[in-house]
């Protein structure tokens, strides 16, 4: 047993690079991010099926069905800052190993249960914290194990959800008709299962750069306590970058420069402990307008895929063809995922600005689609709105790892808090959509407000940039008056230079 135990610790270990490997072992974590997606989100999506089985077995009404989905989406985004706790405390291995167990678990139960009740605690809290568990610590590790290509690799690994759709839909609906919902969900739940075989695959990185005078810095970039340990603190979660290593470890000189900033033992215990959540983010112009973009942005990510057949059988088309709407979504997303991948890889122009230009289009093709008439029109808006939505969906959570936001240094820290903020929107979208087609008894009333949200979206996006440029001119003018701060800002990590090293070698 043990000679087995020391075998898994030598194959599913930490991998040591001597600068971040844009590849290697990251590789291997992109393939399980893309099973992550199939079995979290791909799953999720494709729960419809199950709705008219539901109503009739349970004898509710589609409203309280609905809310399955509602509560499980939910949690899994409200309960984000645990899942940054658990993974900066204990790793994200066993993190998301527990994460899909949870899920396997929650979806099993699910067919041994008598009321919709039941549900709610088994898919909607179980499963739902389960997905919290698995999908955040997963992308997060991945973008540590890529620099210069990770916009496309995340694009490519995100394309997972959208594959699962067109898979799960008829396979799952086929299997239903077959052996009924119940064993269904049995099959669904052990398939799900594999998530635990892409947990144990999230090998943490560990960055041991070498320096001319032949020692070694040992910097960690996903075990927290790995990290403060001989590594100098650079006031924030303390992973450094490569390009601060080279700064920091080119000559004796600079390296005895850095030394008064070694932490002690006590210290690594306490900054440790008070950096499992990094809620000094919220300080931050900068984070707090994304977190607002992401809050109003996800209002409008709900209304097309609730109300598009919906609306396109009230405009006189059949409802059989009003169903292919989802399937020109679905195909027209997988390819706005991998274009923008390539197109922030291509690096001419600021991620952040490509960003804004999607939220923006989003905006107008949200407020298209209360204008056009018939089936073509509303098809032209699918594909709009599906490409614009997949270069939405794979950039949003990794941009954070980029210095206009947060930086990868933060973004483990931070992308707990930014899920949460985004959890509220995500509740009360789908409600208020409900009420305004109530009121108005028109569907496009849905899109309107989605419209709305996602203009304030894009204004807040907007203004993230601006905020974090006049941090740093605060900055630059207090360290001119007080040379104490200056020398300060010296020693510390340029966290806020306008444009990072990497992004140049891009």
């Amino acid at each position: 047993m043990a000679q087995w135990i020391f075998r898994m610790k030598g194959c599913l270990g930490s991998k040591v690079y001597s600068e971040v490997p844009d590849g290697g072992w990251g590789w291997i974590v992109a393939v399980a991010f893309f099973l992550v997606e199939v079995f979290t989100y791909g799953v999720i999506k494709s729960f419809g099926i199950f709705l008219k089985d539901l109503m009739s077995d349970f004898g509710e009404s589609n409203s309280r069905v609905s809310w399955i989905i509602s509560i499980c989406v939910f949690v899994m985004t409200f309960t984000a800052p645990l899942s940054t706790v658990l993974s900066n405390r204990y790793g994200f291995q066993p993190v998301v190993m527990f994460g899909g167990f949870l899920i396997s678990l929650g979806t099993v139960s699910t067919a041994f249960t008598s009321s919709i009740n039941q549900m709610y605690l088994s898919i909607g809290i179980v499963t739902g914290l389960g997905y919290c568990l698995t999908f955040l610590p997963t992308v997060t590790i991945l973008s540590q194990y890529f620099s210069r290509r990770r916009s496309v690799v995340t694009a490519m690994a995100s394309t997972g959800e959208s594959f699962a759709i067109f898979a799960f839909a008829p396979a799952f609906t086929a299997l239903k008709n077959c052996i009924g919902w119940r064993y269904t969900m049995v099959v669904i739940g052990t398939l799900q299962g594999i998530i635990i075989i892409c947990g144990a695959l999230l090998r943490p990185i560990v960055i041991k750069p070498k320096t001319s005078t032949g020692t070694e810095q040992k910097i960690t970039s996903s075990l927290p306590e790995e990290q403060m340990q001989g590594s100098v603190s650079s006031g924030d979660s303390g992973v450094q970058s490569l390009d601060e290593l080279e700064r920091g470890l080119k000559s004796g000189k600079e390296q005895r420069e850095l030394e008064p900033l070694q932490i002690s033992p006590k210290q690594q215990d306490v900054s440790s402990k008070n950096k499992l959540l990094d809620v000094t983010v919220l300080k931050e112009g900068s984070f707090l307008c994304y977190s607002a973009f992401g809050l109003f942005a996800t209002l409008g990510f709900f209304a097309p895929q609730l109300y598009v057949v919906e609306l396109s059988a009230s405009l006189g088309t059949e409802r059989d063809k009003a169903a292919y709407m989802l399937s020109t979504m679905a195909v027209a997303e997988i390819f706005g995922r991998l274009s923008i991948g390539w197109v922030l890889n291509w690096g001419r122009i600021r991620k952040i600005f490509v960003l804004l230009g999607c939220v923006s289009l989003m905006c107008l093709v949200l407020v298209l689609f209360t204008i056009v008439n018939g089936f073509w029109g509303l098809a032209v808006c699918c594909v709009l709105y599906g490409f614009l939505l997949g270069n939405i969906a794979s950039t949003h959570i990794p941009m954070l790892a980029e210095d206009d936001v947060v930086g990868i240094q933060r973004m483990p820290l931070a992308v707990g808090v930014y899920v949460c903020i985004q959890s509220f929107a995500g509740l009360a979208g789908p409600p208020l959509g409900g009420v305004l087609v109530d009121v108005t008894q028109n569907y496009r009333a849905a899109f309107y407000s989605c419209a709305a949200g996602m203009g304030l979206g894009a204004i807040f996006l907007g203004l993230v940039r601006p905020a974090k440029t006049g941090q740093l001119c605060s900055r630059r003018d207090n360290g001119q008056n007080n040379p104490t701060v200056e020398q300060v800002s010296k020693d510390k990590p340029e966290e806020c230079l306008e444009v990072d090293n990497q992004d140049i070698k891009s």
